[in-house]
């Protein structure tokens, strides 16, 4: 028998897929407790239905994230870092504080854990910091850092 899992199940295969299992283990196990349907014509239509419309979602996610990438490619922050005598700095820019300026500046809210900064700044000058919007779509941001 052909069954559509709803559910992971371990060693036999993940949601969305459709599985031949003997008719006792679908009849005894899959189907009463919700891991799966039988396969009809009519479930195998919703399963299509279902992935297309998932598949369109992904699409459209990824086209707002390709947008937005263009935006920030754009745009360059612009921080203050304390510095003494010498040019010595005082603490660091993190990536919460750029977060922060990006909203503040340009209403963009970039949540600051796609910021891919692997250390803080602690200089005075231009920085091209990575920011991961999706698996497939990286922006460069642009960050002028000023010595107050």
């Amino acid at each position: 028998m052909e069954v559509i899992l709803t559910q992971d199940v371990k060693s036999l295969g993940k949601k969305g897929e459709v599985v031949k299992v003997s008719d006792g283990y679908a009849r005894n196990y899959i189907l009463p407790k919700k891991l799966g349907l039988e396969a009809t014509k009519q479930n195998l239509y919703d399963l299509k239905q279902k992935k297309d419309a998932e598949a369109k979602r992904q699409k459209e996610i990824l086209e707002e994230a390709k947008e937005f990438a263009t935006k920030l490619e754009k745009i360059t922050v612009k921080l203050g870092i304390k510095t003494g005598e010498g040019g010595k700095t005082f603490g660091s820019i993190s990536s919460k504080e750029i977060a922060t300026e990006v909203k503040k500046q340009f209403g963009y809210d970039v949540d600051r854990k796609k910021l891919q900064l692997s250390d803080p700044i602690k200089n005075a000058g231009s920085y091209t910091i990575p920011v991961k919007l999706h698996p497939k779509v990286t922006a460069e941001m642009k960050v002028m850092v000023e010595a107050i």
